[in-house]
């Protein structure tokens, strides 16, 4: 595991009444209802949050290494993410897609953006070897 040298950004939330709650960020841009997957309460829930969060993070990635490599991303570069919330027996688990969409940009080097970006995004990171991943290009 690797260890921070140098915090960046901290972002804090206080959650209360879990997947049927509300949480609020500490700086008050974030101020959502929560409600349970499946639903149709009038909040989100954690498996939204975390796609949202993840394909941010990782658009990011991919911008950082198209900057590297001096390739230009297209304006209407877009990741679609999937968080699954499954069991297995008893256990409950995620699973995930990133479905990246790269319009204009050669297979193969949309391929190689996509995969060093895995590499480098600290969501993927987190995610590597505890769920299952699938990034797509679409």
């Amino acid at each position: 595991m690797s260890k921070i040298e140098k915090v960046v950004y901290t972002g804090k939330t206080h959650t209360t009444g879990g997947r049927a709650g509300a949480s609020r960020s500490s700086d008050g841009n974030l101020d959502i209802k929560l409600s349970p997957p499946g639903s149709h309460g009038a909040g989100t829930n954690p498996e939204q949050l975390f796609a949202a969060g993840w394909s941010a993070c990782f658009e990011g990635a991919m911008a950082r290494v198209a900057r590297n490599r001096k390739i230009a991303l297209p304006a209407d570069l877009a990741i679609d993410a999937e968080i699954d919330l499954g069991t297995a027996g008893e256990a409950f688990f995620l699973q995930a897609r990133l479905n990246v969409s790269m319009p204009g940009v050669e297979r193969d080097v949309a391929r190689s953006i996509v995969d060093e970006a895995h590499q480098i995004c600290p969501y993927s990171k987190a995610t590597r070897g505890n769920i299952d991943v699938t990034i797509n290009l679409v």
